[in-house]
C-alpha cells in the first residue's frame, strides 16, 4: 500500500491509516509499532501528534496497514498479544489469545483456592496463555501443558523462558500419555463447526486450532470422556466452547458422571465455559 505523498506528521500517519477504514485502535496500535513504542502508549500519540513521521516508519506501517486490511490479526502484526496482565508472543503458529479466554484463567483460579500446590493441565496450549497465566498466579502450582502441534509448542516454550515461569510442555493429543491427579485440567479446544459461516473471518489463524467437526465438538467430546481418569477426586474440568453450545457441553459433562456442572459468562455475558467437578462413586 503506498500514497501519493507521504504523511509527514504523526497526526497524518493515523488519519491516513483510518481513511483505508481500519479500526482507530487497530491503526493506532500498528503506528505505535512503527514508531517503536509500547502499544499501551495511545496517550503518547496525542502527546507528539506533530512530530515528524519518517520514511521508514511509515514504511513499515503501510506493509502493515496492507496486511491489516486483508484481514490478518493486529496481534501477529505486532507481534504479541497481552493477556491476563502477561505480554505473549504470537504469530500464525498459534491462535491469538482472546479476553473471553480470562473467564477460564478466573474460573480455574476460584477452583484453585485453598489447594497447596495444586496440579493444573492445560489441553491445546497453543501460545501458551492459560497455562502461563495460571502459573503466574499461582506459582506454587505445577502446570503441565500440552499441544499436538510442535509448532505451537515453541511459541509456547518461547513465552515461557522468556517470562520465567516453569510450565512443563510436551507434545501430545490431547489427554494421550497425561499424568494422573490432577487438580483442574482446563482447555480451550477447537470448537468451531466445519461449516461455520465466521471461518473465512478467521482464515489466517491456524485450522486446526478452530475446526472440531460437524457442530463443533468433536474435540470436547473425546476430552470429556477421557478427563476423569486424570482428574482427582474433587477435580474440575473447565472447557472454553462456542457462544451457543453451553447447553451441548453441559449435557455431555452431566452424561458422563461430572457433578456441579455449571457455565460461566464471558465479558459479553454470553455462556463461554462450562465445568464440572468429578467425584466418583465409592
Amino acid at each position: 500500500m503506498t500514497t501519493a505523498t507521504a504523511p509527514s506528521t504523526v497526526a497524518q500517519a493515523l488519519a491516513a491509516a483510518v481513511a483505508l477504514g481500519i479500526d482507530r485502535l487497530d491503526a493506532q496500535l500498528l503506528l505505535l509499532h512503527a514508531l517503536g513504542r509500547a502499544p499501551h502508549d495511545r496517550a503518547w500519540l496525542l502527546a507528539h501528534d506533530t512530530d515528524a513521521m519518517s520514511d521508514a516508519a511509515w514504511s513499515m506501517l503501510s506493509e502493515r496497514l496492507s496486511r491489516r486490511r486483508k484481514g490478518e490479526p493486529v496481534a501477529y502484526l505486532l507481534g504479541e498479544k497481552e493477556f491476563h496482565g502477561l505480554s505473549l508472543q504470537v504469530d500464525a503458529r498459534v491462535l491469538v489469545p482472546r479476553p473471553d479466554t480470562e473467564t477460564l484463567v478466573e474460573w480455574a483460579l476460584e477452583c484453585l483456592e485453598g489447594r497447596d500446590a495444586p496440579r493444573v493441565l492445560d489441553l491445546g496450549t497453543g501460545s501458551g496463555a492459560i497455562a502461563l497465566a495460571l502459573q503466574h498466579a499461582r506459582p506454587d502450582a505445577q502446570v503441565d501443558a500440552v499441544d499436538a502441534s510442535a509448532d505451537a509448542l515453541a511459541v509456547a516454550q518461547a513465552n515461557a523462558e522468556r517470562l520465567g515461569l516453569p510450565v512443563r510442555f510436551s507434545q501430545a493429543n490431547w489427554l494421550e500419555g497425561a499424568a494422573h491427579g490432577y487438580t483442574v485440567i482446563a482447555s480451550n479446544p477447537p470448537y468451531i463447526a466445519i461449516d461455520d459461516p465466521h471461518l473465512p473471518a478467521l482464515r489466517h489463524e491456524p485450522p486446526a486450532a478452530l475446526v472440531a467437526g460437524a457442530d463443533g465438538l468433536d474435540d470436547i467430546r473425546q476430552i470429556v470422556q477421557n478427563a476423569p481418569s486424570h482428574l482427582a477426586e474433587g477435580g474440575w474440568l473447565l472447557l472454553e466452547h462456542g457462544h451457543d453450545q453451553a447447553a451441548a457441553v453441559r449435557q455431555l459433562l452431566e452424561t458422563r458422571g461430572f457433578a456441579e456442572v455449571q457455565s460461566r459468562d464471558d465479558l459479553a455475558g454470553i455462556a463461554r465455559c462450562s465445568g464440572g467437578i468429578w467425584r466418583p462413586v465409592k
